[in-house]
């Protein structure tokens, strides 16, 4: 049986909450991503969609979380991002 690469990717789709930014003003872009991921649980996940890579985004989450939330890319093409946002637990 092969091993998944992320162990800690089994989640059920109840823990996915899909958050699409492309369709949120982008002046109150951070202030509800940053609401969304306050309101998650340990264990949860927020998947990300953009249009574009949001590298200062990312860097604004990690001096707000630090490592109690993991960033993984699960797509990354021009036009289309898609990050999950773990809550580590």
């Amino acid at each position: 049986m092969n091993q998944p690469a992320h162990p800690h990717l089994h989640l059920s789709p109840d823990q996915i909450y899909p958050f699409d930014a492309r369709g949120i003003a982008k002046r109150f872009r951070h202030a509800a991503i940053f609401g969304a991921l306050d309101s998650l649980r340990p264990g949860e996940t927020m998947r990300f969609a953009n249009d574009h890579d949001p590298l200062p985004l990312l860097d604004q989450l990690r001096a707000r979380y630090g490592d109690a939330v993991g960033i993984e890319y699960r797509q990354r093409e021009p036009g289309m991002i898609v990050i999950d946002f773990m809550v580590k637990g």
